[in-house]
């Protein structure tokens, strides 16, 4: 299977990508590279990471984003991720991203502040994308190191003399995550080894919940009303995610404590909207999505 590298031209995709050339064989490794059009110097990232993979031969791929104003951390996330999931679906490959140990704790600091459920505490755990400076496939004691945080990133290309871009929006305020970066970089190592421990956790009690929730769907996804009415709201909303997902329908925890709410309280025949115009007719008894 085709390794697709998720490579920006800063250090930390820089280093991964140095890391793969030297571990796997190279006829294995694509890599895509996408311009978010937000600042004038990400065409020349982009150049950069081209130039680079010219000379150590490794086929690339470049996205590139309609030109902004203003683009969210949102936004410029979800354009990169659908065109990282194109190429991977054409290359029938696997998507690789240089997140480290310290963007983990970022992310938790983050979606705690946003006041996250449980599954915002098992992120950076997206199906189809491997983490491998956090998922084990990359062992740190291999380079000296106790685990991939900033720190050691910058320690190996500086060793191994790794050119890479600077993105000057990491310096500013405006965003969220550079301003939690700010208040979390001083964390001593071993308080982000302990939450590291704490999310490998996480992610397999999500997985365990998952596969279970999955097992007890109906087939024909057809509910009975007083099922939601019994059972405590947390269940009930994993409940709905896993049906409505199976449905073919992305919803926010917002959304489905609505449904929820309009699946115990609603009038027999009366229909809720959800997202994408999926309209589901709420009986007297059942409903079927």
């Amino acid at each position: 299977m085709k390794k697709i590298l998720a490579i920006s031209g800063g250090v930390d995709s820089m280093v991964m990508l140095d890391i793969f050339v030297k571990k796997f064989d190279k006829t294995e490794l694509v890599v895509a590279t996408f311009d978010h059009s937000a600042r004038e110097s990400s065409k020349e990232d982009c150049d950069f990471v081209s130039e680079v993979c010219s000379a150590l031969e490794i086929p690339v791929y470049r996205g590139k984003a309609e030109k902004l104003t203003k683009i969210s951390e949102e936004k410029a996330r979800a354009l990169r991720y659908d065109f990282l999931r194109k190429i991977a679906f054409k290359e029938k490959g696997e998507i690789f991203t240089a997140h480290h140990l310290d963007d983990l704790v970022e992310t938790i600091t983050i979606n705690l502040f946003r006041g996250t459920g449980f599954r915002g505490l098992a992120c950076l755990s997206s199906p189809g994308i491997r983490r491998p400076f956090l998922d084990g496939l990359l062992d740190p004691e291999e380079f000296g190191f106790s685990a991939f945080d900033k720190s050691s990133i910058l320690t190996y290309a500086s060793k191994n003399d790794i050119h890479f871009r600077l993105d000057p929006t990491n310096e500013t305020s405006v965003y969220l995550r550079n301003r939690v970066r700010e208040k979390t970089r001083s964390l001593p190592l071993e308080k982000k080894l302990t939450l590291f421990e704490l999310w490998q956790a996480q992610k397999s009690l999500v997985k365990e919940i998952d596969s279970l929730t999955e097992s007890i769907l109906p087939e024909n996804l057809i509910f009975s009303r007083s099922i939601f009415s019994e059972l405590n709201d947390s269940t009930s909303l994993e409940i709905l995610r896993a049906a409505l997902l199976r449905a073919g329908v992305s919803t926010t925890i917002p959304q489905r404590k609505e449904f929820l709410t309009a699946i115990r309280t609603y009038a027999s025949e009366k229909m809720f909207n959800l997202p994408k115009d999926k309209m589901v007719k709420i009986h007297k008894q059942n409903f079927m999505l």
